[in-house]
């Protein structure tokens, strides 16, 4: 599931929070009806993620946060190299940036996936080793927010 946002819109906890109940529906529809409790979510500490609201959604999906220190680029999730792909091309539309992102998520394998999780994984255990310090600096900016449901992870940027 990906969620896109209108030009010159701003993330809120209001929208995040349908986002994730948007989200729950869509695994319940995968997953033949299981509930999506107890599953992992990993999100930043963005504002509107954080909001009392998203929060509220979040709990009343039976979503398992995972924890993100405050701060920290290089624990925030990756953007699947989404931004590459895109990277020389020209649009007429945010509808042709829609058709195009999805179709490079339709052409990535359950794999691609699973190894970005993996990759969190070794970023977190960096991080622990050098006691916070940056692993490394990330400056993307990308104006839409994704949700990745791999197997029981989900994963939002």
């Amino acid at each position: 599931m990906i969620g896109y946002l209108e030009t010159g819109k701003t993330v809120t906890g209001v929208y995040y929070a349908e986002l994730i109940r948007k989200l729950r529906s869509a695994i319940k529809e995968k997953h033949c009806g299981k509930s999506s409790h107890g599953a992992l979510l990993h999100q930043d500490d963005a504002p509107a993620h954080t909001s009392a609201v998203a929060m509220a959604a979040i709990r009343e999906c039976g979503f398992e946060l995972l924890s993100q220190p405050p701060y920290s680029p290089d624990l925030v999730p990756s953007d699947y190299h989404v931004k590459d792909s895109l990277r020389g091309q020209r649009f007429g539309c945010d509808e042709e940036v829609i058709d195009t992102i999805n179709d490079w998520f339709e052409l990535q394998d359950k794999q691609f996936f699973v190894d970005g999780v993996n990759s969190l994984t070794r970023r977190w255990e960096k991080c622990v080793v050098l006691e916070g310090d940056y692993i490394e600096k990330l400056n993307c900016k990308v104006n839409l927010t994704i949700v990745i449901c791999v197997s029981d992870f989900l994963i939002t940027y």
